[in-house]
């Protein structure tokens, strides 16, 4: 889902700049080897290169300043882009009702935006505005089936509404197209949900995810956490069969004994 941001204030963008520029003024008066030690330098104008605001935007986003990066999208051009820019940047500092606006104002513009949709699905379903968060995410996924991303928040949704077979089936969904996606962290996302028994169901059925994905270590991880949380039992753990690819794993053994022995 950004460009370095330099100390005191002054973009990155700023600096390239002028570093560039001057790098062309000195390759331009330097003479030829064998040329006359005598030959006159001729100045050569070379046209500063000024970043764009969204630029600006951008590098202030890259080191997390998100109320200046917004600073900088207001006197950029207002395009769907740009409204989806600012939107992020309010959401990664809470602002949830200025996000919602953001994202509103690009899809205006861009109506079929898969990125943005997705976006005001996670501000509604950090709002805990879940039907309003499906209904975007299925407007997303009528546009592009097959973003792993948005099925994946999807099937988060729907975990975190205790539908749980739902959300697993939407979850191999997601990892039929993407093995990976549980691994992707860019932009925004839903976070875990407040209630314990929510947070063992989700890391659960995370915990399937990744063994589907291959990703044994962290699916030890998961179901550790499944287990703290008071979701499940070692003894259902053992019995599941969607788990037996781990039986023999030095980490997954170790945690079943653990318990046992508790």
């Amino acid at each position: 889902m950004f460009v370095h941001h330099a100390s005191r204030g002054l973009p990155a963008t700023l600096i390239a700049a002028a570093l560039f520029t001057a790098a062309l003024r000195t390759a331009a008066q330097t003479p030829t080897p064998g040329s006359p030690s005598v030959q006159p330098i001729v100045e050569t104008h070379v046209p500063t290169i000024q970043p764009t605001h969204e630029g600006v935007g951008d590098a202030l986003m890259a080191h997390r300043r998100y109320q200046a990066a917004i600073e900088a999208y207001k006197q950029a051009p207002p395009t769907a882009v740009v409204w989806n820019k600012m939107g992020i940047a309010y959401q990664m500092l809470f602002n949830m009702e200025e996000a919602v606006r953001c994202y509103e104002k690009s899809l205006k513009l861009d109506s079929k935006s898969v990125n943005v949709l997705n976006n005001l699905g996670t501000v509604y379903d950090s709002m805990k505005e879940y039907r309003l968060a499906v209904k975007m995410y299925h407007k997303a996924l009528k546009i592009d089936p097959q973003s792993a991303l948005v099925l994946k928040n999807l099937g988060t949704d729907l975990l975190a509404q205790h539908q749980y077979k739902k959300g697993w089936a939407v979850y191999k969904e997601a990892l039929a197209v993407d093995p990976q996606i549980f691994d992707h962290s860019n932009g925004p996302r839903i976070e875990n949900p407040a209630s314990v028994q929510d947070r063992g169901a989700m890391n659960y059925y995370m915990a399937k995810g990744c063994v589907r994905a291959g990703d044994t270590s962290r699916a030890v991880q998961y179901l550790r956490m499944a287990i703290d949380e008071g979701f499940i039992s070692p003894k259902k753990i053992a019995a599941d069969q969607e788990f037996a690819g781990l039986h023999g794993v030095a980490a997954f053994d170790q945690l079943i004994a653990e318990q046992k022995a508790q």
